[in-house]
């Protein structure tokens, strides 16, 4: 598939590379930070795709979000420029990671023309990873309660709340759509090799990381 630039994005360009890859019958590779797609703001929803397709492409994003394995995956990561994403988190993890980070499983569900705004002025602190930044790690402050709004996969407009990882992950997947990583977000003195994480930082939370790295 020929790379393009952000201003040739359009409805056609975005059917025409959704009927591609839901006709290629396998997973999809995850496109890595350089890649144009990642830095355009993504086109709205507005039934560009019938709903055979779209059930099929949030199922295929599903599907490789899993196996990655990650815990949501942005339309735009497997080249779609489309504002959609999938998002689910059951992993199981150590209580003490868990409160730390106050991350509760989040059940699967896909968003569609999603946009957030934080319900207070709390903020929080956690190291955050990116199948599209493959190998690395960092540190990046995000509101610790939003609101989200979204159109859902049959086209209703929903409003849901999030607080703690599950407002991480709803951020993280959200600013996708926007052409933001959160390396842009990030407190870069933290930022380590995945292998340099679960060497020294992998705790429940971030202050040895702080210490030691000097953020």
């Amino acid at each position: 598939m020929t790379s393009v630039g952000p201003a040739a994005y359009s409805d056609s360009y975005v059917v025409e590379t959704v009927a591609q890859i839901l006709a290629a019958g396998t997973l999809p590779g995850i496109i890595q930070c350089g890649n144009p797609v990642l830095r355009a703001q993504a086109v709205e929803y507005t039934g560009q795709l019938n709903d055979a397709d779209l059930a099929e492409l949030i199922n295929l994003m599903r599907r490789t979000m899993l196996a990655a394995p990650g815990v949501g995956l942005a339309a735009p990561q497997i080249g779609i420029p489309l504002q959609l994403a999938v998002l689910e988190d059951l992993y199981e993890i150590p209580q003490e990671s868990a409160v730390a980070r106050k991350r509760e499983h989040l059940e699967f569900f896909a968003i569609l023309n999603p946009r957030y705004m934080p319900l207070d002025l709390q903020r929080e602190a956690h190291y955050e990873g990116c199948l599209s930044v493959s190998g690395w790690q960092a540190v990046v402050e995000r509101h610790a309660s939003i609101e989200l709004t979204y159109d859902g996969e049959l086209g209703s407009p929903e409003v849901r709340k999030f607080s703690g990882w599950q407002a991480r992950i709803v951020q993280h997947e959200t600013d996708h759509l926007a052409g933001t990583l959160y390396v842009d977000k990030a407190l870069m003195r933290s930022l380590c090799s995945s292998g340099e994480y679960l060497n020294h930082w992998a705790h429940p939370d971030i202050s040895a990381a702080r210490i030691g790295l000097n953020f």
